[in-house]
């Protein structure tokens, strides 16, 4: 019987910051303290990416990964996180997106 491996999960960021400076004193920082407890790690990150179609309508993009889908819902839902997700929602950022994508 083959074993079956996991997959792993990535998230794709894009938020628009009310400032840069108190989304990564304020959020950042613990965010992925937080994220790398659950087995996370953040791979890119950078203010100016290079857009190649579309519109960009943000100050921040990210991708994240997780070794399964399972473990990056688990950090997205956890209690530890909820603080960090609620003041980047409701009071640093203006907008964003934020996509999970299983890998293949």
């Amino acid at each position: 019987m083959k074993e079956q491996t996991q997959k792993p999960a990535f998230f794709m960021v894009q938020v628009k910051a009310k400032s840069i400076e108190d989304l990564s004193t304020r959020y950042a920082q613990s965010a992925i303290a937080s994220l790398m407890k659950h087995g996370g790690q953040m791979i890119a990150g950078t203010p100016q990416p290079q857009v190649l179609e579309g519109d960009w309508d943000a100050s921040w993009a990210a991708i994240l990964k997780f070794p399964s889908l399972e473990m990056a819902q688990n950090w997205y839902n956890s209690a530890e996180y909820k603080p960090l997700k609620d003041l980047r929602i409701n009071e640093l950022t203006e907008h964003g997106q934020i996509l999970l994508i299983e890998g293949m």
